[in-house]
């Protein structure tokens, strides 16, 4: 049988095995491999022995053409072939150069498979996409951009990634059944009809589905970014060619967030009767600055814990002048994205952004909720030694269950390698304990707001930052100290990767069905307070995703529900039950 050769003829035989690698250059006259030593070339600067040539041309059949070319002649007849260099041909010295690396954002086009076969181009694309900061950090606000169809009501990053956002929401699709099942089966009925949401969100291919799921179903959407640093370029451009007005860019400044905030709302030219906000930045902008907009909203969906604790102040302050429903309390949400999405996902953001290995590493994790729950249980899994701080008695026994040490952070600052806040409260981390780290101690949050590491205390004279990689600072002490600071304190796994598809879709239906349930209640079903999300749907967007998984339910039958008291197609649970 012949040999399997590649696409420029060699066999794979013909490449050296390891065992055949050359030994160190020897001086004339000895043997090597039963050969002789290829002479030395009249050039004194190169020095190779017949082996390397080999090896060298062996390596040189899989190169691609294009850097073939440009270092090799082509073999000679006789088959030993000539090494010819750029240094030769001018009679100069080789000289090996730091050379610094080079990243294009596209891949580069070559009809090699990698060697895993499961990296598609797409998966590549998809990280420069999301996570390059080599594009023009200027802000966009002065640039007039248009569409394809002449519309002008947007404020992106750049226009011309939209086919390859699309390409991204395309793929995002795949991976949440739940919203294109909804789509499906609601969109002869329009539930949304007459709906104009407003949204802040994280501008991600996930929300880019949800968002054209309202659509489908009837709703007119106005979209900005809740996070600065969380958009998907890419995608938002995407979204504004499709005709859904977005004000959201990579990268924003503080002044451009809330600017985008105040375009998205549209108080001049458009009203919005909805809104799905995630921290409350949204509500809270509407309320500071258009409160006259309160009169024609029907309803908010909040996600976030910063944020329904924005929404149960103003309640308890008498100042909510409209029901709010707490998706972020709902079991789907708690259990799906907050626990099983932030186990994953706090990796991935901490290998992108410090290459670290997290064996032995000694881990201040502050806060045991669902998010803090996911990040321990993933950091263990590697080797790490976790510490957990905790103000609930409650989350402290289950942290201690699990086998973690509950400790104050004051008191396991100093050995600390990483500190993680997951509280969604403000301050957790102080200057007094940032001055107590050691150097090299990597500072993070997975809570939603910036405000859990207490930063302004490190925007001062006597400390320096640097910038070493995108979303990566150093802070430097006068004595030379430093803390890594990651996403300027911002959520991490947003900032810096990407979360699991899989997960948003659970989230995103339950904003969804949310969104619908507040729009279409009979008036005075909801009074102006905040309402967790009935147990019905719950269930009903957990059962959308149990084909994904192949499962079926068992059923109840007639006698087994008369027994437990319950309905046998639920729901199952009652509202106090902890899952």
């Amino acid at each position: 049988m012949a040999e399997e050769r590649d696409q420029t003829g060699a066999s794979r035989g013909d490449l050296p095995q390891p065992d055949e690698y050359p030994e160190p250059h020897l001086e004339d006259g000895a043997v090597l491999n039963g050969e002789a030593k290829e002479k030395t070339t009249k050039h004194k600067s190169v020095k190779c022995n017949l082996n390397l040539l080999q090896m060298l041309k062996a390596a040189e059949r899989w190169s691609p053409p294009q850097s073939r070319d440009r270092y090799w002649a082509e073999e000679s007849e006789n088959g030993t072939g000539e090494l010819v260099t750029e240094a030769l041909k001018t009679d100069m010295q080789i000289q090996f150069t730091e050379q610094k690396p080079k990243f294009n954002k596209h891949s580069p086009n070559t009809s090699r498979r990698s060697p895993a076969g499961s990296i598609s181009q797409l998966s590549i694309d998809s990280y420069s996409s999301v996570c390059s900061d080599s594009e023009d950090e200027s802000s966009p606000r002065d640039k007039p951009q248009k569409t394809s169809k002449g519309l002008s009501d947007f404020c992106i990053k750049n226009m011309k990634q939209a086919e390859f956002g699309r390409r991204e929401i395309e793929t995002a699709q795949q991976e949440m059944p739940a919203l294109m099942v909804l789509r499906k089966r609601a969109c002869g009925e329009k539930p949304l009809a007459g709906a104009k949401v407003v949204g802040c969100t994280h501008i991600t291919a996930q929300t880019a589905v949800l968002i054209e799921t309202l659509s489908v179903l009837g709703a007119q959407c106005r979209w900005a970014a809740c996070n600065i640093f969380s958009t998907q370029n890419a995608v938002a451009a995407a979204l504004a060619e499709r005709g859904t007005p977005v004000f959201a860019w990579r990268g924003e400044s503080e002044e451009d967030f809330w600017w985008c905030i105040d375009r998205c709302v549209g108080a001049e030219t458009w009203q919005p009767n909805m809104i799905l906000d995630d921290g409350g930045d949204l509500t809270h902008w509407i309320y500071k600055k258009h409160p006259g907009l309160f009169k024609k909203i029907i309803g908010i969906v909040e996600e976030s814990v910063t944020g329904i604790y924005r929404l149960y102040q103003l309640s308890k302050a008498g100042k909510l002048c409209i029901p709010a429903m707490n998706v972020n309390d709902s079991v789907t949400k708690q259990k799906f994205e907050n626990l099983y999405c932030c186990k994953e996902s706090i990796l991935d953001g901490l290998k992108r952004t410090t290459d670290i290995m997290f064996g032995g590493k000694q881990v201040v994790v502050c806060g045991y909720g669902e998010v803090g729950k996911g990040c321990c249980a993933a950091l263990k899994a590697l080797g790490a030694v976790i510490y957990v701080t905790e103000v609930d008695p409650i989350c402290a026994v289950q942290a201690c269950m699990d086998g973690f040490r509950v400790i104050k952070l004051s008191e396991v600052v100093r050995q600390a390698d990483m500190v993680i806040t997951c509280t969604g409260n403000k301050n957790v981390v102080e200057r007094e304990h940032l001055d107590r780290m050691k150097s090299g101690c990597i500072v993070c949050n997975m809570g939603h707001c910036s405000t859990e590491i207490d930063l302004l205390s490190l925007r001062t004279a006597e400390l320096r930052w640097k910038r070493v990689r995108p979303k990566v600072d150093h802070v430097i002490w006068p004595d030379g100290k430093r803390i890594v600071l990651l996403a300027e304190g911002r959520l991490l796994n947003l900032s810096c990767s990407t979360v699991p598809l899989f997960v948003l879709s659970i989230t995103a239906t339950t904003q969804a069905l949310a969104l619908i349930e507040l729009y279409s209640a009979p008036e005075g079903r909801y009074k102006q307070d905040v309402y967790l999300l009935p147990k019905k749907m719950d269930e009903y967007v957990a059962s959308l995703h149990l084909q994904t998984f192949d499962a079926h339910l068992t059923e109840l039958t007639d006698e087994q529900a008369k027994y437990l008291g319950i309905s046998k197609h639920g729901p199952f649970k009652p509202n106090y039950y902890k899952y």
